[in-house]
């Protein structure tokens, strides 16, 4: 067993290459209810991890708490542990007409409305997911029945800056940049997935995201309740069915 990592507390040879990484610990808790022999490997702050099986396959998933900073913290560190294929399993708010609540969201990239991806890539670098990933994520999708969407998502920093710009100082230009975005096309907005996918391409790491829809568009309340909890269910299932199909490839690829 090799060291144990400082802020998820997972050692190397105790994770596979498979990781699911959640926000929330409630979800990773949901999440580890459909692998096979799943159980708890540990927890620390915000960092919750079980492991299990998928296809006869070892596979884990680890809770990241709320943006990109933790989420890279999380990433680096399985990395570091042997894991080299991450799926984020999230939410989501509609920022378009064409993304509903309770709907599946697949992004095919991400706009860089945050700060951590530029610890990994320039600028310039476009945070798009591994391809390969996102297409057996789509297909999971298709074959759910579930209603979804891909687009593109806007990765922000802050969550309220979205609810309530008008009351920062930077208001104009927070505005400016969600009109454009929108105008454009982006179809929902999120806080993990641009660092996750520029990750990804600095450290030779697959990556993909898969979130749930928790508002319709322009209707956000800030009320818990409203929250479409039920169908958190709706990313998870598409996740796992997509998992089971890319370990499916990984092993037909081995043999050949």
């Amino acid at each position: 067993m090799g060291k144990r990592m400082l802020y998820t507390g997972v050692a190397q040879g105790e994770i596979g290459r498979y990781v699911f990484i959640p926000g929330s610990v409630e979800r990773a808790r949901l999440i580890s209810e459909y692998f096979d022999e799943p159980r708890l490997l540990c927890h620390n702050r915000e960092y919750l991890t079980y492991v299990g099986t998928l296809e006869g396959e070892p596979v884990a998933v680890t809770s990241t708490g709320i943006g990109g900073p933790s989420m890279a913290i999380t990433v680096e560190e399985l990395h570091a542990c042997g894991a080299d294929t991450f799926i984020r399993v999230g939410s989501c708010a509609s920022a378009s007409p064409k993304s509903k609540i309770g709907d599946v969201i697949i992004p095919s990239g991400a706009a860089r409305m945050e700060g951590v991806g530029e610890h990994f890539m320039p600028i310039e670098f476009p945070a798009v997911p591994d391809y390969g990933i996102f297409r057996h994520l789509e297909w999971a999708a298709k074959e759910s029945g579930y209603p979804y969407n891909t687009g593109v998502t806007i990765t922000k920093d802050s969550f309220y800056t979205e609810s309530s710009p008008e009351t920062k100082p930077v208001c104009e230009e927070l505005l400016y940049k969600w009109k454009a975005y929108e105008k454009a096309g982006a179809t929902n907005t999120s806080m993990e997935c641009a660092p996750l996918f520029l990750m990804g391409a600095a450290l030779g790491l697959r990556t993909a995201s898969i979130m749930i829809c928790a508002t319709n568009y322009n209707a956000y309340s800030n009320d818990s309740k409203d929250y479409p909890r039920d169908w958190e269910r709706r990313a998870i299932e598409v996740a796992v069915s997509g998992l089971r199909s890319i370990i499916r490839d990984d092993l037909a690829r081995a043999e050949r």
